[in-house]
């Protein structure tokens, strides 16, 4: 096994720990140096928690997992995190569809859904390279998403499988193809692909699995290594001249061929021993069906070491037994690895779920004969595992759950103080008689100041009613839910900061993530009920719509003061206070944030594009108009991946990802 390439976390940027982030550093740092399994930062929105969990890193210098529950902010944290770290590794690691139906079935309809997905080479590559990158270099740092705690290969098999090449090497062609072919790597002599290999002569081409940039040219004289050459895979210019390569996997998953026989003697034992026990029950169809389909399997994976739907032998591949957890990323960290939650009052009850909704599924699949029993271990971590993989960690949070909060006594690292001096929003109390009347003139009011309100509603009706109610009235208002499609939500936000809309309607979407600094007013619909949009932690985080502008207010609408209310009045007001203290002593006036307005996410071609979507009715000529939407989505999301334009790329993501589930619906 390679030896991983040591070097320290360097923080590149201009800026320097300000307000309360030296103090939250200081704590922080200290209790990592003092052992604590698990530590809490308190921090505002606003208040530049990424910054100060950059230092971190820097004081720890461990290899860091940072777990975001939402791919936009995943992404927004990953080119974050890359321009505070330059000279070092940061990656990202999500789900590598595009589009993803999971396999089931619904005895009720005696309906098999078979797995449908599209897979993403670029995320693909990127899964690839954060791997490759934990497996040789300490100074790493991994974005990821909750697929962080889906199955993986064994990290020890998957190190084993690098293989380095340096010139003068004695190595016979025919071993260096059969070393490419059992990690993965295709043939192919027209296309330069990712994960793929080329043969002319003595020369032998090597595109790598994780990056469609560059390519190897290995030169042989007989049976030796001649020369290695680095090149551009578009233009086949020479990049560099090397005397040393690793060629990484180009798959996720690569079994060595003593193993692979192993495995499918076990996978032929158990499918023996279960077609056996449904013959026993009376259940022949199912027992047939079972057979069928695993010997199909089995012929593939002997033959070529792969078949489709490979994960579900997972367990038997890596001879796991029954019950025992899979290999997931956390098991690539070393074991004194720093693991970051952020917004972890919405990420710990992520983790919660995933497992039984897995486990649900794969229960009715083994029961009538799709699956064997061993295909239930191909899952993710439950709870108590992920818990047990934990090394040191830090949540963050605005407001941090119940779980976090129990688990260091509410003993908080507090971050509230914002640089830019901006305070957390005045909450008022008004009447729910004459609630709507009083909104329109609050609207009215910011209109002559070109501010923006948002008005949050518990249901979608609601809220729908409502934008109909205010358009009556003259107000130019747009309603915001989770039914509208992603490039729909984008755009009416867009507008509203542009000033086509003076008022935005929704329900929960208004919450983490939200970034207008337009936005001076936040009013809450029916605040005193009990739920969970109503709680503290939704109204805290809802009341932070608002901290992004001077003259921040929020207006509650009750008749009652519920306990969630009075408690998000208290510590918004505790915040106000820290922050009032700070700008009197620092001589700071609060500035509403400026930021850019984008012209729109969507070229003028997409948009038309999608607009003619709405009118094809043809099955065959929707999915053509729909592809043709997407090939233009996806040359402006690499375009603006190039540019470090991390909000817009991730905003055409999501659209590209909702239009291939319309496209494969």
């Amino acid at each position: 096994m390679k030896l991983k390439t040591f070097k320290k976390f360097e923080l590149v940027s201009k800026f320097k720990p300000s307000g309360d982030q030296p103090e939250a550093i200081r704590q922080l740092s200290q209790g990592l140096k003092e052992g604590k399994r698990d530590q809490v930062l308190l921090g505002a929105t606003g208040t530049g928690k990424t910054f100060t969990m950059a230092n971190i890193i820097v004081e720890h210098q461990k290899q860091t997992l940072v777990l975001v529950h939402n791919k936009t902010l995943a992404m927004q944290l990953y080119y974050e995190l890359k321009e505070f770290f330059p000279n070092n590794r940061v990656e990202y690691f999500v789900s590598n569809f595009d589009f993803f139906q999971p396999e089931a079935y619904l005895p009720s309809k005696d309906l098999y859904i078979d797995k449908d997905a599209k897979q993403n080479i670029e995320l693909d590559m990127m899964r690839l390279s954060a791997m490759n990158a934990l497996t040789t270099r300490t100074d790493t740092i991994v974005v990821a998403s909750v697929a962080a705690i889906y199955a993986s290969q064994n990290p020890v098999d998957y190190a084993e499988s690098f293989f380095e090449f340096t010139v003068g090497q004695i190595l016979s062609k025919r071993e260096l193809l059969q070393f490419l072919v059992k990690t993965g790597y295709i043939r192919n002599d027209i296309e330069n692909a990712p994960g793929t290999f080329s043969v002319k002569g003595d020369v032998i081409k090597i595109v790598p699995g994780w990056t469609a940039n560059m390519m190897f040219r290995v030169s042989m004289f007989g049976n030796e290594i001649e020369m290695i050459d680095v090149l551009d895979t578009l233009t086949g210019g020479i990049i560099e001249k090397t005397s040393k390569v690793t060629v990484f996997p180009a798959q996720a998953y690569v079994t060595p061929e003593d193993k692979l026989k192993i495995a499918c003697a076990n996978i032929r034992q158990e499918m023996n021993e279960r077609i056996k026990w449904f013959q026993e029950q009376g259940l022949l169809l199912e027992a047939q069906r079972l057979e069928q389909r695993t010997k199909y399997d089995l012929e593939s994976l002997e033959e070529f070491g792969f078949c489709s739907g490979v994960e579900n032998y997972s367990a038997q591949l890596e001879n796991r037994k029954p019950g025992q957890r899979p290999y997931t990323l956390l098991d690539y960290f070393e074991k004194d690895f720093l693991m970051i939650i952020d917004e972890s009052h919405m990420m710990i009850p992520q983790i919660r779920g995933m497992f039984n909704t897995d486990r649900s599924r794969k229960q009715t699949l083994v029961q009538y004969g799709f699956r064997l029993p061993s295909a239930m271990d191909n899952r993710p971590l439950n709870f108590e595992e992920f818990r047990s993989l934990q090394n040191q960690v830090i949540y963050t949070s605005a407001t941090p759950g119940e779980y976090e909060s129990e688990l260091i006594d509410n003993k908080f690292v507090q971050q509230v103080i914002r640089p830019t001096g901006l305070l957390d929003p005045i909450i008022e109390i008004k009447s729910k008689q004459n609630q709507i009347e009083d909104i329109i003139d609050q609207i009215n009011l910011r209109k002559i100041k070109n501010e923006k309100v948002f008005v949050t509603t518990l249901t979608i009706k609601m809220s729908e009613d409502l934008t109909s109610y205010l358009q009556e009235r003259g107000i130019k208002v747009a309603y915001l839910h989770s039914e509208l499609k992603t490039f729909e939500r984008s755009e009416i936000l867009n507008d509203l900061r542009k000033g086509v809309y003076d008022c935005v309607v929704g329900v929960n979407l208004l919450r983490e993530g939200l970034d207008i600094p337009e936005v001076s007013l936040v009013c809450i619909l029916d605040a005193d009920k009990q739920g969970f949009l109503r709680n503290t932690r939704s109204l805290i985080q809802t009341t932070g719509r608002a901290a992004r502008n001077a003259n921040g207010l929020v207006i509650f609408y009750a008749d009652t003061i519920s306990n969630a209310m009075q408690e998000t009045i208290d510590e918004t007001s505790r915040r106000r206070k820290i922050q009032e203290e700070y700008n009197e002593k620092h001589g700071i006036i609060p500035q509403t944030i400026l930021k850019d307005i984008s012209e729109t996410l969507l070229t003028e071609n997409a948009r038309k594009n999608i607009s003619e979507l709405k009118k094809v009715r043809g099955q065959k000529q929707r999915k053509e108009a729909t592809q043709k939407v997407i090939d233009e989505l996806r040359k402006d999301m690499l375009a603006a991946a190039k540019n470090l334009d991390f909000e817009t790329a991730a905003t055409l993501r999501d659209t590209i990802i909702e239009l291939e589930g319309q496209k494969y619906s």
